[in-house]
């Protein structure tokens, strides 16, 4: 991959465009002759990212920032950045409606009633969003107000994504989470009484689980009838305190007995697999994930958001500034992207299995050509070698991993890098 130079970009010497006029023609170039040859875009989500919490997790990689002692976060200030750095990505994406939308971070959830109103309302007033457009917010159980929560949907969102973990006061201070097992309860029940679409997120292989205890959190989660589950297994990410000092975790004979655990018990609960961490109910799969598993674009707007976008010749990636302060300075200055690059296409096909293989059912060969622009041919040679080792399997219809290859997703993935 070759990045694209964004003059000014490191230095923050970049001016602001002087007017729209200006900032179309910056876009123009993206719609110049190039490498690709993509007969339509794919549909576009729009993800905004809300860079603070309470407290870091000693597990997270995510951009995410404790404010300082005694300091609350600047609210209004964020707002204002994130609207302004909307309004300068605007000419990427002309004409194009949007139709899902994810506020994540950090902890959405720590937004005033008015300020996600007011983002809520900044978007509908730039975007031509889809009538039925999915509005996701993430949320932490340790911030729910029951009144804020009936203002949240009032303003727009649409479905929760709840970030329990555990339901297990043990594991949860292990995982340095903000709330304990009764308000993770109430958590569910706050968001039953306000929505009829959320997920429940729950992380299985933690410090010191036994089977048991992981049955436990997936059988109360279940309880509770969320129409959507998220079972991630712990991983200890580079550059978190889990990394630093690890814990002592189940071994690789357990947590495989959690999974296989976990396919049981979802699947006899009217639970469909869609993803390798993702389990939903008829017609409550979440589409802004998808949208990223099927190779599709998005917009990142706020700190350290990225963005994949397509045009006729090419598609681009793009990463923010990470860190929030730098961010708002630099889209004062017109300049919030810090990284550009075009896809090459050599490196085409590792970018559209790294995501599509993720999918339990697959997808359509077809698909392959109507998002990269390139024919299937182009990764015949890895697809191959990946049917000769058990770990895919494919037919004119349908491209997917077998299990053997879902429970080495990382081996099947790695075997489409360019060599």
């Amino acid at each position: 991959m070759i990045p694209i130079k964004v003059v000014g970009a490191s230095t923050g010497t970049k001016k602001p465009a002087a007017d729209i006029s200006e900032a179309a023609g910056v876009a123009a170039k993206y719609l110049q002759g190039g490498a690709l040859n993509l007969t339509a875009l794919p549909p576009l989500s729009l993800y905004i990212h809300f860079p603070w919490c309470v407290r870091k997790c000693p597990y997270c990689d995510f951009n995410s920032h404790e404010p300082k002692e005694g300091e609350a976060f600047p609210e209004q200030e964020y707002l204002d950045a994130v609207r302004a750095d909307l309004e300068q990505a605007l000419p990427l994406i002309w004409g194009r409606k949007i139709y899902t939308i994810f506020i994540g971070g950090g902890t959405p959830s720590l937004m005033s009633a008015a300020g996600l109103d007011r983002l809520l309302s900044d978007m509908r007033t730039l975007l031509p969003l889809d009538s039925d457009c999915e509005i996701t917010m993430e949320a932490n159980p340790g911030t729910f107000e029951a009144e804020k929560f009936k203002s949240y949907r009032a303003s727009g969102v649409n479905r929760l994504s709840i970030g329990i973990q555990s339901f297990n006061a043990r594991h949860l201070k292990a995982l340095g989470r903000i709330h304990d097992d009764g308000e993770a309860r109430r958590a569910v029940e706050i968001a039953l009484d306000n929505f009829d679409n959320f997920n429940l997120d729950l992380m299985y292989a933690l410090p010191s689980q036994t089977l048991e205890e992981a049955r436990a959190d997936v059988e109360t989660a279940m309880g509770f009838k969320p129409p959507h589950l998220s079972l991630y297994h712990l991983t200890m990410e580079p550059n978190t305190l889990f990394a630093k000092y690890p814990p002592a975790l189940p071994d690789d004979d357990a947590s495989a007995d959690m999974q296989d655990m976990i396919a049981e018990l979802t699947a006899a609960n009217g639970y469909h697999q869609y993803e390798i961490s993702a389990y939903a109910k008829e017609g409550h799969r979440a589409r802004h994930n998808l949208n990223y598993w099927e190779f599709g674009d998005y917009l990142g707007i706020g700190a350290g958001a990225h963005s994949k976008l397509s045009f006729p010749h090419r598609i681009l990636r793009q990463a923010r500034y990470k860190q929030p302060k730098a961010y708002m300075e630099q889209v004062k200055l017109g300049a919030p992207v810090q990284e550009e690059y075009e896809i090459q296409r050599e490196d085409m096909g590792f970018e559209f299995m790294l995501n599509t293989l993720r999918l339990h059912g697959g997808f359509d060969p077809n698909l392959f050509s109507e998002r990269t622009g390139l024919s299937i041919n182009a990764i015949d040679k890895q697809l191959n070698a990946a049917e000769a080792k058990g770990l895919l399997y494919r037919d004119y219809k349908i491209i997917k991993p077998t299990a053997l290859g879902q429970r080495f997703l990382n081996d099947l993935q790695e075997m489409f890098l360019k060599g």
